[in-house]
């Protein structure tokens, strides 16, 4: 009986010394991850200005999850001044630098960072379609280094198509502008197609025109003027959100109702429906905090917009002399009047 005491206490004490040593490595690793520095880079299609709202939604929430700039992270910016072909040498001079992770936005810049590491985990803040872009194999397992949030462009476009027929009276074709380059020539001829059918569904016709710069917006509105559109959509994209004061201005000097991003009726735009940016970029950090306590981005599901915002701007709407139905209004998650 004697002998059976002495090997349970020994089989206990054994047990004891295990869980010590087991929480002071826990302990430790926990303190050495606190103390680490992290290197995160930024690569932005356009300028710091341009994306000031949502860098400092990611900045927050980074200090929200304990990472503080000038203690225990450093953040590289690369602004790519919306020169999108400059985007790979800067993707590439983030990887010299050897961040710990990279965060980006939009098809362009996604591939910019990826084509430069298959190494260092990249989190995409937002992007239209990362799987026809070539950038993650799926949604649901992202399967390489490269996770992040989805927009649900197409969707969103949809929408813009229902509002503007409950707003113009009589509105049969919309303009629409492109930008080119932001995606593949094959995924943008799909995105066109599918665009093209949901508006059929509804009765419109929608006429595209390519702007490259600001340069080009005046010619926009004239080529939308000859074609007799109803009305305009402004995709929501990095190189025209920065444009959106002056596409607003010279919608109202041709009477053309127009409907975008959030961003473009704060600026001015008549209507706006769309994921909240900043809501994306905030919880971007998260993605970045999982990665750096461990997680693999090829296990990090890539997530839609949870935030919407719905806005009318009526100062607009009395410019255009538009009437605005009530039940749009009450609808309405804002009004700027």
């Amino acid at each position: 009986m004697g002998r059976c005491v002495d090997t349970c206490q020994a089989v206990l004490s054994s047990i004891t010394v295990i869980c010590i040593l087991f929480t002071a490595s826990t302990f430790a690793a926990e303190v050495q991850q606190a103390d680490r520095a992290y290197r995160l880079g930024f690569l932005g299609q356009t300028s710091a200005q341009d994306l000031a709202r949502q860098v400092s939604a990611l900045r927050k929430s980074l200090r929200d999850f304990g990472y503080e700039e000038g203690r225990n992270l450093d953040i590289e910016y690369r602004w790519a001044e919306r020169k999108l072909e400059s985007l790979p040498a800067l993707a590439t001079e983030l990887v010299a630098q050897r961040v710990d992770v990279i965060v980006t936005h939009g098809s362009a810049g996604a591939r910019a960072a990826k084509q430069a590491t298959s190494t260092i985990p990249i989190v995409i803040a937002v992007v239209g379609d990362p799987v026809a872009s070539g950038v993650v194999a799926s949604v649901d397992r992202p399967g390489g280094n490269v996770t992040g949030l989805v927009l649900e462009e197409f969707e969103t476009t949809v929408k813009w198509f229902e509002l503007l027929r409950q707003i113009v009276p009589g509105v049969s074709s919309v303009g629409m502008f492109e930008v080119p380059g932001i995606e593949r020539p094959e995924v943008e001829n799909a995105v066109r197609r599918k665009e093209d059918g949901a508006a059929r569904a509804m009765g419109l016709t929608v006429f595209r025109v390519t702007v490259r710069n600001p340069q080009d917006l005046r010619r926009a509105f004239d080529e939308f003027r000859r074609q007799a559109v109803s009305a305009v959509v402004v995709p929501n994209t990095s190189l025209l959100n920065p444009l959106s004061g002056q596409i607003a201005s010279l919608a109202v000097e041709h009477q053309l109702p127009t409907i975008g991003s959030p961003l473009f009726a704060r600026a001015g735009g008549l209507l706006a429906y769309g994921p909240d940016g900043a809501d994306m970029y905030r919880r971007a950090a998260g993605y970045v905090d999982r990665i750096l306590k461990g997680a693999s981005p090829a296990d990090l599901p890539m997530q839609g917009p949870t935030k919407f915002e719905f806005i009318v701007n009526m100062r607009t709407a009395r410019a255009l002399t538009l009437s605005v139905p009530r039940e749009i209004l009450a609808r309405a998650d804002q009004i700027i009047d």
